[in-house]
């Protein structure tokens, strides 16, 4: 057994690499190798900045440890001897500069972890659980506890691990290169959950230092502190079978869906203006979603991001829910908690890009990995962030495994996709010359298409009764048809024509409404064309657009009853529904998603009047079929009279099978009374939704609860009914006998 001083040139040259932290196969150096002077003899290698002095435990009972000699005045330390005299798994002893012992075993003696399937499937973009591999993972190799950690650098000259567990030093722990894949990885043993990292990558080209948090990283430090968090393996027990076994076989299509879309940062906070945690919001939030009658909620996007005014729509963490609420093992009590009340949740999921803070994927291993290297086709000018490279395969497994992720790990029953408007147009928001044309010259991005495409076979296959859902604002056809038919495979798309439209007439003064008719009209003439859902969200009520109820003209009389028209109108019109949270009770400022929803304007009638209207709105729509059953079928609507402009009166059918509904709608304030309509059968009509009524806040004007038909043909119909219409009011009729 003698010291070992390396005299040969290439092993100085690699270890001169070691000390600068600049080689990209450090287990070529460090570790136990045979000596390359003797064939019976093995050299122990290790590199361990701050250490005073070096010994291996060679694992014999009343053995001395062995001590190990430093290098040249380096920070290597170095011993020789007998082939098989050390163990395999033997372990580093070590003293530091303070006198404090440590003891681990050396990450540079165990061979690669991660399977030439894993790495394969990954190269082909085709591996939907990536997560189970990259980033930090519990890990044992050979009864050896520690974590395994594995990020994608293809264009790095040297990664490194970082952590609070080597004083943040790129030194200490460089991985192994799996050569092509592009991949790296690397074995710690002894670190356990709860150490914080961040790897620390060295650019091939010049040699500039990124400390990066991990893409892949499922747990983060709250913000503004940006380190990952070794996650510990979830212990959470779910208590949804029976709801997810239910879903499986949940005709959505034919199901009724209303959706209160929430900010967790800002529904509800507590006294001192903090954030409520995932655990308090679940009960919170589930007892009044049920009250209010909602059948799901959506989440704005919970994953980890650096900015509160982002909304989570600029996200880094994207495996990771925010910490701002909690670990992820109480997000999972959240959505199970949820379940376990009958409400079912969706995630605002956002692939269209990313931020360009330097801890995050901009510019990862120094090249444009993550993004298009080009600005045309890689930056978004609005929004000062990166679009992702849809076109390469690893990048696409990013996504597509980011999304089965959510769906499996936590149990999302849908996701509700941003942006994909701009995902498909290479234009958009570009002026002329500052995009770039596909391969036919076109202004659709081929790339982007193929992987939403993908996105959706590759979901609706691993998790039955997920449904994904397209904020996509253009014409672009069959966003909601099945891939095999040639569409894009969403379950819906938001109606945002319908939205616009509907908003803008609300917003004209009943007087001029006439002129507009047809923005009411209009809709239905590609109503079934898609699955659609009809929006009124957050996007909505910012950027000084104003709040619902102030969207609305007139007195304060007339502004609530405007909103509760309108309100009448979305609960009956084909599609299903979406509420952002604090429109259902008429909230009059602006959201702010730094402040809590004015949850005291419910003192006030006019306000509680309004969350009312929409808690029975939503018990009509569930009870009632014929509003819900053919939402996407022309089968289930039918105009009674879309053509009295004049007096600003909509009035049409809602049906299914043998049952319908009649919704008669008078959007000014003038009362209309005696007002004749056809209707399809003699018999009684019972009225049972007024938006009039006075519990709501109304002037109480209507039917008297029956109206019986008169043998009067009407309207091509060979019986006919005289209504009163309220003013600014809807009514929902349903057919008795």
């Amino acid at each position: 057994m003698s010291a070992l001083n390396t005299t040969d040139e290439n092993m100085q040259q690699d270890i001169r690499k070691i000390l600068e932290a600049s080689h990209y196969n450090p287990f070529s150096v460090l570790g136990k190798h045979p000596a390359s002077n003797d064939t019976q003899q093995e050299i122990v290698r290790v590199f361990l900045p701050r250490a005073k002095e070096v010994f291996i435990n060679s694992g014999k009972l009343d053995a001395q440890n062995v001590a190990l000699v430093r290098s040249n005045k380096t920070d290597i330390f170095e011993w020789q001897g007998k082939k098989g005299e050390m163990p395999d798994k033997y372990q580093i002893i070590w003293r530091d500069s303070d006198g404090r012992l440590h003891q681990t075993h050396d990450p540079y003696n165990f061979p690669a972890q991660l399977s030439d399937f894993d790495i394969h499937l990954f190269g082909e973009g085709k591996h939907w659980h990536a997560y189970r591999f990259l980033g930090a993972h519990s890990h044992i190799v050979d009864n050896v506890n520690g974590t395994l950690f594995a990020t994608w650098a293809p264009s790095a000259e040297r990664v490194s691990v970082t952590g609070d567990f080597n004083h943040w030093d790129g030194r200490c722990h460089p991985m192994r290169s799996l050569g092509n894949s592009g991949l790296w990885e690397l074995f710690i043993p002894d670190v356990e959950s709860g150490a914080l990292y961040k790897f620390e990558i060295r650019n091939r080209d010049n040699h500039t230092i990124h400390l990066k948090s991990d893409p892949y990283g499922q747990s983060f430090e709250l913000r503004p502190s940006t380190a990952a968090i070794v996650p510990a393996e979830s212990k959470y027990s779910w208590t949804d079978g029976s709801w997810m076994e239910q879903r499986k076989n949940t005709d959505w299509l034919h199901s009724p869906m209303s959706v209160y879309e929430v900010h967790l940062g800002s529904w509800q906070q507590d006294e001192h203006g903090r954030f409520l945690s995932y655990t308090e919001l679940a009960h919170k939030l589930a007892d009044y979603v049920e009250y209010m009658g909602f059948t799901h909620i959506e989440l704005m996007p919970i994953a980890e991001h650096p900015l509160d005014a982002s909304w989570g729509y600029q996200t880094i963490g994207a495996y990771a829910p925010s910490s701002r609420f909690g670990a992820p093992d109480e997000f999972r009590y959240f959505v199970d908690h949820l379940h376990a009340r009958g409400i079912g949740v969706f995630i605002d999921w956002v692939p269209a890009h990313f931020p360009k803070d330097e801890h995050g994927l901009a510019r990862f291993d120094g090249s444009a990995l993550y993004e298009h290297e080009d600005p045309r086709k890689g930056e978004h000018r609005d929004w000062g962030t990166l679009i992702f490279n849809y076109g390469r395969n690893e990048v696409k497994n990013y996504l597509l495994s980011n999304a089965v992720y959510w769906l499996e790990e936590f149990h999302i029953d849908g996701l509700r996709v941003d942006a994909v408007a701009s995902m498909i147009y290479l234009d958009y928001s570009r002026e002329e010359g500052d995009w770039v044309p596909n391969m036919y010259g076109g202004n659709e991005n081929l790339e982007a298409l193929d992987f939403l495409r993908h996105l959706n076979e590759v979901t609706h296959g691993l998790e039955d009764g997920s449904v994904t859902i397209a904020e996509e604002s253009t014409s672009w056809p069959q966003v909601s048809r099945p891939t095999w038919l040639g569409g894009l495979g969403f379950s819906m798309k938001w109606n945002m024509g319908w939205m616009n439209d509907t908003l803008e007439y609300l917003q004209q003064d009943p007087i001029h409404r006439q002129y507009h008719h047809d923005q009411l009209t209009f809709g239905l003439l590609y109503a079934f064309t898609e699955n659609f859902v009809l929006p009124f969200s957050h996007d909505e009520v910012v950027h000084g657009k104003g709040s619902m109820l102030y969207k609305m003209p007139g007195d304060e009389w007339q502004q609530f009853a405007n909103l509760r028209l309108l309100y009448t109108y979305m609960f009956t019109y084909p599609g299903k529904k979406l509420l952002f949270m604090g429109t259902e009770f008429a909230q009059g400022r602006e959201w702010d998603h730094s402040q809590s929803l004015d949850w005291y304007v419910l003192d006030y009638e006019l306000h509680k009047g309004m969350q009312s209207l929409v808690k029975d709105l939503n018990k009509t729509y569930k009870d009632q079929s014929a509003l819900y059953q053919y939402d996407f079928d022309s089968r289930g609507f039918e105009w009674v009279d879309c053509h009295d402009s004049s007096q600003s009166i909509l009035i049409y059918i809602r049906k299914h099978e043998n049952e319908f509904i009649i919704v008669a709608l008078n959007f000014t304030p003038i009362p209309r009374e005696g007002y004749r309509i056809g209707v399809p059968e003699r018999g009684t009509y019972q009225e049972i939704l007024n938006s009039d009524s006075s519990h709501y806040g109304g002037s109480n004007m209507g039917n008297s609860g029956e109206i019986t038909t008169e043998d009067i043909p009407w309207m091509n119909r060979p019986y006919s009914i005289n209504l009163t219409l309220p003013p600014l009011a809807g009514v929902v009729l349903r057919y008795t006998s």
